[in-house]
């Protein structure tokens, strides 16, 4: 009996080492997340050349993991969530996003119809400069993380194909770019 037993709590102490001791559910991630990049802002201007470097860093890590790089784009410390800005990715084909940090209850949702405030519908002309030029900027308003202020938006967007086939967008933008670098981008 007592070997029984032994077993049963050396089986009880496995199980509760291998469930996480803190999982997160999808709204405390994103709270997480938004905090986070709020940390990362910088008083001097955010550089085009940043933003392009980042989305092709997750282009390259996307290539060879798939979605099971999702993760690494959310929560505190993440190298995706720089600058006071993110990455985040939808797919080409049916324009649904697939991961988003702070934004979560985006995922899954068909993004093609989204209008900003002036009425251009943004992934639209996302989906166009990656299938046109596989890669280039797009403006458009949308609100700074951590607030409500609903500002103009200048992102970098990629077309790439994850390890998975699946073909993706993968984008990044820019709340306080550098009016001179920016007056030099061909923004759609």
């Amino acid at each position: 009996m007592k070997k029984i037993v032994n077993t049963l709590v050396v089986a009880l102490l496995f199980s509760l080492l291998a469930v996480p001791a803190f999982a997160q559910t999808p709204e405390e991630l994103a709270v997480e997340s938004e905090a986070y990049v709020k940390t990362t802002e910088k008083t001097t201007p955010t550089m085009p050349e940043t933003i392009v470097a980042k989305v092709d860093e997750a282009c390259v890590l996307l290539t060879k993991e798939g979605p099971a790089a999702f993760p690494k784009f959310k929560g505190k410390g993440s190298a995706f969530l720089f600058d006071g800005t993110y990455i985040w990715i939808h797919s080409l084909k049916e324009t649904k996003m697939l991961m988003h940090p702070i934004k979560f209850k985006m995922e899954g949702n068909e993004l093609i119809g989204l209008k900003d405030e002036k009425g251009k519908r943004f992934f639209v002309a996302m989906n166009n400069v990656a299938n046109e030029k596989g890669a280039g900027w797009v403006e458009y308003f949308w609100p700074v993380p951590g607030s409500k202020d609903i500002v103009r938006k200048v992102s970098y967007v990629k077309k790439c194909t994850m390890s998975d086939g699946v073909d993706v967008v993968i984008g990044a933008g820019i709340y306080n770019g550098d009016p001179a670098a920016m007056a030099k981008l061909d923004i759609k």
